[in-house]
């Protein structure tokens, strides 16, 4: 041990494990001298303790202390038992090292006060330059950052007094002091804060991750998140299921966006809440300091938990509490929903904890036909905001494949309501499309239109739905829809007509022949003949058999009208008409030239 060069106080690493010694001398000091108890709670309190293994130790000694019982490791570790905290306070092994630091306990205290100001004020800072550095910064709102900084002071200063009466008067606030306390500041739009727990939850399969990893792209690289604001800052994401596939996704995220995911962190292991472990994540943490924290999944980081218990969830929610409020920032769960319903799995406790709640669903099996929503579940201080809509792109990874040749791919999110409506998928303009394409009667109204598209696999929303009836319903003329050129999905019948059932406007099957010879005979016709159109209101056109020059001469290249005599336009007789459109049986006349029943004589205008 002579050759080990010994580091004083003041040059040791101050994010060394030498900055929680004082702490370890409080502790082990009021283990062995009971009465120095009352004097370091003068100096300090609960929150002057930086690791949380430690606030809830000084929690269980200031308890015995006022119950009168000795205080020893054993008494410790029993009422940690009892509390079911013994982990989160590092094990027996710890409880029983503290007893090795048995220093002046007030010595270390001012110490351990010190730091603790040395802390706030590091806080301070940092959120002052990140309101000033932020793209809605305005002079002054700093101000209010300083206020509340100097409040918690005042409350901390009460606590020590150890007066818990003092220190529970310090903290209430009159109605002017609520414009001092600090507001939520946006993440991601309206829908994740700074400084919030929030949480996503949906089926398992339902694309929660690609969610998760989308929305972590946008907040590491600054971009908005398919139309709403993001604060930019670093992202840490703890991979504690599926580390495996979680290449793939950013590859085909990069991809994508041309760009790389810059600011994201990953972390491809579980950190279990309620281990010793959890106290090291949050102190890397607090180091690091990222504007978000993403937990995947809240089950694989609380292994042996009893998932249905309130107050073993409730102690799970607290440790992502503590991690939340030595970051500052958005810690974002992904948990699974039960087998019924859209509520997350397990206690109900977890939900009154957060600031936010987004569900995510999806229906389709097919890439090319899915639809991802994501719904907002809670928004405990802002107005929920609506659906939000997504489809999958399949991206083909470059350089990889897979053992038998295939190209390696995966999905990327593509807003339904950002990107031009026609392209997409899903929206009432490309249902449109896709109703023309399949010569969908434009007369039919919303709930067959709705019928049809789930006949076919086509899932929209009942509101897109009605919206694309309305949209048909505009247009000027059947034949114009009729061109738009949309592709028709992957497992639509192409022979529409022939695939329909007959009463929704399909083929009945039968041959033309046999449809044909059920008509009843017309007068001085044979059975199947058709009957004559009726005499058309519409003026006569050149295509009907007038022209620009003379509406009154026809064409004398075509064959002569069977009521007037007149030649009929040669394309429209090659339609298979044989009279002008507008030519009336009873009276033989061509509708630019009238003639009277039982006259031969034109009538006059007049």
């Amino acid at each position: 041990m002579d050759n080990v060069r010994h580091m004083t106080r003041d040059t040791a690493d101050p994010h060394g494990p030498e900055q929680y010694d004082a702490e370890r001398y409080v502790l082990g000091g009021c283990m062995h001298n009971p009465r120095d108890i009352d004097t370091v709670r003068g100096i300090i309190t609960r929150g002057d303790f930086a690791l949380p293994a430690h606030e809830l130790i000084w929690d269980v000694i200031v308890q015995l202390h006022g119950d009168g019982q000795p205080i020893s490791p054993l008494t410790i570790r029993l009422d940690l038992e009892r509390r079911k905290e013994l982990q989160r306070a590092g094990g027996l092994a710890y409880i029983n090292q503290l007893g090795d630091y048995s220093l002046d306990a007030e010595y270390h205290a001012r110490i351990v006060r010190r730091d603790a100001d040395l802390r706030a004020e590091a806080d301070l800072g940092r959120r002052i330059v990140q309101q000033a550095t932020s793209p809605d910064a305005e002079p002054g709102r700093a101000v209010t950052f300083i206020d509340d900084y100097l409040k918690r002071q005042q409350e901390r200063s009460a606590g020590r007094s150890g007066d818990p009466a003092d220190a529970l008067l310090a903290e209430l606030l009159d109605a002017a002091s609520l414009d001092n306390m600090p507001t939520l500041e946006p993440l991601v739009g309206d829908l994740l804060h700074l400084d919030s727990l929030a949480r996503i939850i949906g089926p398992s399969g339902h694309m929660k991750s690609f969610v998760t990893i989308d929305i972590a792209g946008h907040v590491g690289t600054g971009m908005r998140w398919h139309g709403h604001y993001v604060r930019q800052g670093t992202v840490v994401y703890l991979v504690a299921e599926g580390a495996r596939g979680i290449r793939k996704r950013v590859r085909a995220w990069e991809k994508h966006y041309g760009l790389k995911m810059d600011n994201v962190l990953f972390l491809p292991r579980p950190v279990q809440a309620m281990g010793p472990e959890w106290d090291t994540l949050i102190e890397a943490m607090r180091r690091l300091q990222p504007q978000m924290v993403i937990i995947d999944t809240q089950a694989r980081v609380s292994v042996g938990v009893e998932e249905n218990s309130n107050t073993e969830v409730g102690v799970v929610i607290e440790r992502i509490e503590e991690l939340r409020r030595a970051t500052g920032a958005c810690v974002l769960v992904i948990h699974h929903t039960g087998h019924v319903g859209e509520h997350g799995r397990g206690a109900s406790s977890a939900k009154g904890a957060l600031q936010s709640e987004l569900h995510v669903s999806k229906k389709g099996e097919d890439a090319r036909n899915t639809i991802v929503t994501v719904k907002v579940g809670k928004q405990k201080d802002d107005e929920q905001s609506g659906d939000l809509q997504f489809g999958l792109k399949v991206v083909t990874l470059d350089g990889e494949a897979k053992p038998d040749g295939r190209p390696v791919t995966s999905v990327v999110l593509e807003s339904l309501d950002v990107r031009p409506a026609e392209e997409v998928k899903g929206t009432p303009e490309w249902l449109v499309g896709v109703l023309h394409k399949a010569q969908v009667p434009v007369g039919w109204g919303s709930p067959r239109v709705i019928k049809w598209c789930a006949e076919y696999g086509i899932q929209m929303r009942k509101d897109k739905i009605e919206e694309a009836v309305r949209i048909r319903k505009r247009k000027d003329s059947f034949d114009e829809a009729q061109d738009a050129r949309i592709a028709l999905p992957p497992n639509l019948p192409r022979d529409l007509e022939s695939e329909l059932p007959h009463d929704q406007g399909g083929s009945s099957r039968e041959p033309e022949e046999t449809r044909r010879s059920n008509l009843p005979p017309t007068p001085g016709g044979a059975p199947g003949d058709v009957p004559p159109r009726p005499p058309s209101p519409r003026p006569a056109s050149k295509a009907g058999g007038g022209t620009e020059g003379d509406r009154g001469t026809g064409d004398a290249d075509g064959p002569p009208c069977t009521i007037c005599d007149r030649p009929i336009n040669p394309d429209w007789a090659a339609r298979g008409y044989d009279t002008h459109i507008g030519c009336d049986p009873a009276t033989g006349s061509h509708p630019d030239h009238p003639t009277h029943p039982h006259d031969d004589a034109p009538h006059d205008a007049a």
